[in-house]
C-alpha cells in the first residue's frame, strides 16, 4: 500500500505560480512513476503531468507544457508539481498518484493505482 497526501493548493489571481507536494509513504518511493491529474467541476479527471521511476523522465499534457514542471525527491519521498503563469481553466482540484507498475501502460487515470485525496487550485482572472 501507498498513502499519498497532497499540499500547496490555494487562491491565486491570474499569472501567479503554485508548488503542489504529495508526501508518499508505505513502500519504497523510487520504486514509482508518479503523475499528476486534476478535475474540473463537472468534468472528468485529466491527466496533467508524469514523471517516470528512475530517470525522471516527464512528460505533459498539451494545456501545461511550458508552464508546469513535476519534480520528484526520492530522499523525501516526496514528488512535486510548480505550476506558474496560472490561468483561471486551471482550477481544479489536483490530484497526485502513483503508477505501481514495472511498464508504461499510459496516463489514463485508470492506469494509476494509488491516489491521494487531492487539493484545490482556484485560479481568479
Amino acid at each position: 500500500q501507498v498513502q499519498l497526501v497532497e499540499s500547496g493548493g490555494g487562491l491565486v489571481q491570474a499569472g501567479a505560480s503554485l508548488r503542489l507536494s504529495c508526501a508518499a509513504s508505505g513502500r519504497t518511493f523510487s520504486n514509482y512513476a508518479m503523475g499528476w491529474f486534476r478535475q474540473a467541476p463537472g468534468k472528468e479527471r485529466e491527466f496533467v503531468a508524469r514523471i517516470t521511476r528512475n530517470v525522471g523522465i516527464t512528460n505533459y499534457a498539451d494545456s501545461v507544457k511550458g508552464r508546469f514542471t513535476i519534480s520528484k525527491d526520492n530522499a523525501k519521498n516526496t514528488a512535486y508539481l510548480q505550476m506558474n503563469s496560472l490561468k483561471p481553466e486551471d482550477t481544479a482540484v489536483y490530484y497526485c498518484a502513483v503508477d505501481a507498475q514495472p511498464h508504461y501502460r499510459g496516463n489514463y487515470a485508470s492506469d494509476y493505482d494509488y491516489w491521494g485525496q487531492g487539493t484545490q487550485v482556484t485560479v481568479s482572472s
